[in-house]
């Protein structure tokens, strides 16, 4: 399940992702907010928190993420990404150096270290 981060400045989409995160969760939540503020902001910040109980993608949410982000590749500024997963912080590490964002990862442990940098 994906819940929206409310505490966070207008141009920063964020969400908590917990136990099984499901198409649907894309479809419903973090796309819709995404384009509302793409149509407000020219560009945006992400942050992507997995939280401690977050279990797994179910293999329709991953195609989801895939096609979010090729989506909107050029629409993000800054993407930090919160995780105690090492295969999904490792994922990210590799792969941050063809995404045209500053990308950053923390351990939930960071949580508000990760949002004070995606809100500068």
């Amino acid at each position: 399940m994906i819940e929206i981060i409310e505490d966070l400045p207008e141009n920063v989409v964020g969400v908590t992702a917990s136990g099984v995160v499901k198409e649907e969760d894309y479809d419903k939540i973090l796309k819709p907010l995404i384009e509302d503020k793409i149509q407000k902001h020219e560009k945006i910040c992400f942050l992507y928190h997995l939280d401690e109980n977050f279990d797994k993608f179910t293999r329709e949410a991953l195609l989801e993420d895939a096609k979010v982000g090729k989506e909107y590749f050029t629409s993000f500024e800054k993407i930090a990404v919160v995780s105690d997963k090492d295969w999904l912080l490792n994922t990210v590490e590799i792969f941050k150096f063809v995404i045209p964002a500053s990308v950053k990862t923390f351990s939930n442990e960071e949580l508000a270290d990760a949002k004070a940098w995606v809100s500068e």
